[in-house]
């Protein structure tokens, strides 16, 4: 297989598992070390990958993937996630879920849940929502993200203002090691904060795959999160920390 072959593949893998090795590659491609070496130092002029020692990582930019990737990343994990969550969400309750293709999978899994009220900055969700004749929907105002249909800004903000949620289901673009949950566009993560803000209890839904990115802009810490839904441990570090801000850690794998 040539490289020009070998590279989509290369990215795919390091975008669904956050990293690649030059041993797991050349044992996947049946190539040598060296060949897969080429590869990643190739990649890595062209900015699609950061060399670390024993192979690469996805670059820690201050631009996201696209949206049509994102969906397609551990689709397994987070149908795992999403299924977790929604089955701690009560019906007859007011509840938030923010932009992100998490979120969208646990609106996939409240088809079937009866009397919530669903307020959202995603139009993906309110589009899955609308299937569920017991929801009521509400889409806050904002300016349009064609890239993946959301709502942001301050006419976002004012509206989630106006609301006393039971709950928020929320996501993240990373999560780094400190526990602080990342994203990259700053007005999404000012309507990030005014939801936490405007929740009695907060879940968020992140696959493992967020533990090995980086963002520039900070959200909050997981310390303000009541329940992390994931489908990997975050590690001994992390996992201490929740407990002792009492962050619940549920793994759920996909």
């Amino acid at each position: 297989m040539s490289q020009t072959f070998r590279h989509p593949e290369i990215l795919e893998i390091a975008r669904r598992d956050g990293r690649v090795t030059v041993e797991g590659l050349a044992a996947h491609f049946g190539v040598t070390h060296q060949t897969i070496r080429r590869d990643l130092t190739d990649l890595a002029e062209a900015g699609r990958l950061d060399r670390v020692h024993g192979g690469a990582v996805l670059p820690s930019g201050t631009m996201n993937i696209g949206y049509e990737e994102r969906r397609a990343l551990n689709p397994g994990a987070k149908a795992a996630i999403a299924q977790a969550c929604a089955a701690r969400i009560p019906n007859d309750i007011s509840l938030f879920l923010n932009i992100g293709t998490s979120t969208e999978a646990v609106a996939r899994e409240l088809l079937h849940h009866d009397g919530l009220m669903v307020v959202t900055n995603n139009i993906n969700v309110a589009t899955i929502l609308a299937a569920n004749a017991s929801c009521e929907v509400v889409v806050t105002g904002g300016h349009l993200r064609r890239a993946d249909g959301g709502l942001i800004g301050s006419l976002a903000t004012d509206t989630i203002r106006k609301f006393k949620f039971d709950l928020a289901v929320i996501g993240c673009s990373a999560l780094d090691r400190d526990g602080d949950l990342l994203d990259f566009d700053i007005q999404e993560v000012g309507v990030s904060q005014s939801i936490l803000q405007q929740s009695r209890r907060t879940f968020l839904v992140a696959d493992h795959s967020k533990f090995k990115r980086s963002a520039p802009a900070r959200i909050c810490s997981l310390g303000e999160v009541d329940v992390f839904f994931t489908d990997r441990s975050p590690g001994a570090g992390l996992a201490a920390a929740c407990r002792d801000w009492g962050t619940e850690v549920s793994v759920t794998p996909g």
